[in-house]
């Protein structure tokens, strides 16, 4: 039998990551385990860290969920991914956090928005153990799935030449697309529209990325700080980026954003930011009849201000877009592989060690902003 795994457990909010060891699982019919070549610092985990998650969570547990991985064990029942791929030992796969069970009133009902499941499913958080840690988590040395004990666990298989940092990147880069989609479906957003990305932090990039391959004939981004964010965006697009340290003040950076766009306003908005003040300021950027979506802003950390009324007065489209579904996933594996040489993927990844020391310093780089998406390697042989 194998040695103990390594996972990284946080007490609570503020905590600092304690390395603890979990015995090597049993692998059964239809379960495999993971081993993790790379797992991103989400905007999700630095919210649950400074305590802004809305509900209670079960403290102490492992973070981490934008992962990519090779299976080293799995059961003889488990042989595809959700989608019907072959699975076999040595294959590239990503999870994503959370999965429709398939079953509750809103899969079965409304499987468009499967995302709102009621009794959603976590890789790996049932495996016998009587107590914390357990090997649910990405920041760790591997992670587990049994579809037998919960059915609603997914695995997609990644392309065998697909290097497992830029696999790292599906989960967050499938958020921006269906967000974008949702733009699509609505009827508001058409090839050539101008759109602008509020926000260049990981999901930021990704979106500009995102709304490029979907059609966007230009691109604007507002954010900070110049380095390593808004560099970063115009080398992945962005004809132009408004630093929110240099234009302090909403009505300059309005105004910076319609002297850029010209005429009356962009098509498109993309708040992801996570700012309560950002919506108000995102539908000035728009031109009358444009379409704001928000995809950052998800839990109540700050208060909002308003002039929502706005909404009515420009005849505006707003939408709302959280994470995805089942089906959405495939769409960034495929994307990412198909504009694999188009971005330079490799330069929003800043990679830290997985040891306590390399934990803690990849979150407290993402929070200063000293990094576009910090991303924590466990096997750095593994890429």
């Amino acid at each position: 039998m194998a040695e103990d795994i390594r996972v990284a457990t946080f007490d609570g909010p503020g905590s600092d990551p304690v390395i603890q060891t979990v015995p090597w699982p049993q692998v059964p019919e239809k379960a495999a385990l993971i081993q993790i070549g790379a797992c991103g610092v989400c905007g999700t985990d630095l919210h649950i860290l400074k305590g802004h998650w809305p509900k209670p969570l079960p403290w102490p547990f492992t973070l981490g969920h934008e992962l990519a991985g090779i299976i080293v064990e799995k059961g003889a029942g488990l042989t595809e991914d959700f989608m019907g791929k072959p699975l076999e030992i040595g294959s590239k796969v990503m999870l994503p956090p959370l999965m429709p069970c398939g079953s509750c009133y809103y899969c079965v009902h409304y499987p468009e928005n499967a995302n709102k499941c009621l009794t959603p499913v976590y890789y790996g958080r049932y495996l016998g153990f009587d107590k914390p840690p357990h090997l649910w988590g990405g920041w760790a040395e591997h992670v587990y799935v049994d579809l037998a004990m919960l059915p609603g666990t997914k695995i997609y298989k990644l392309p065998d030449d697909m290097p497992l940092l830029l696999g790292s990147l599906s989960e967050p880069l499938t958020s921006c697309i269906r967000a974008v989609n949702r733009a699509i479906e609505a009827g508001r957003f058409h090839w050539g529209d101008t759109a602008v990305v509020q926000g260049t932090g990981p999901i930021g990039i990704l979106a500009i990325a995102a709304v490029q391959e979907m059609g966007a004939g230009r691109v604007i981004a507002v954010g900070a700080p110049e380095e390593p964010r808004l560099a970063l965006a115009r080398e992945f697009g962005a004809e132009a980026t408004v630093d929110i340290e240099t234009y302090k003040t909403s009505d300059e950076r309005i105004a910076k954003v319609r002297d850029i766009v010209g005429g009356f306003g962009a098509d498109l908005v993309l708040d992801c930011t996570g700012h309560p003040s950002a919506g108000p300021e995102g539908i000035e950027f728009l031109r009358d009849g444009g379409t704001f979506v928000e995809m950052g802003q998800f839990t109540d950390a700050g208060s909002i201000s308003t002039n929502w009324h706005r909404i009515c007065a420009k005849d505006l489209n707003v939408l709302g877009s959280w994470a995805f579904t089942a089906n959405d996933l495939p769409l960034g594996v495929d994307m990412l592989y198909r504009a694999r040489d188009r971005y330079p993927w490799r330069k929003m990844q800043t990679l830290f060690p997985f040891s306590e020391e390399g934990v803690a310093d990849a979150v407290a780089q993402a929070m200063a902003m000293k990094t576009v998406k910090s991303t924590i390697v466990p096997y750095e042989e593994l890429l």
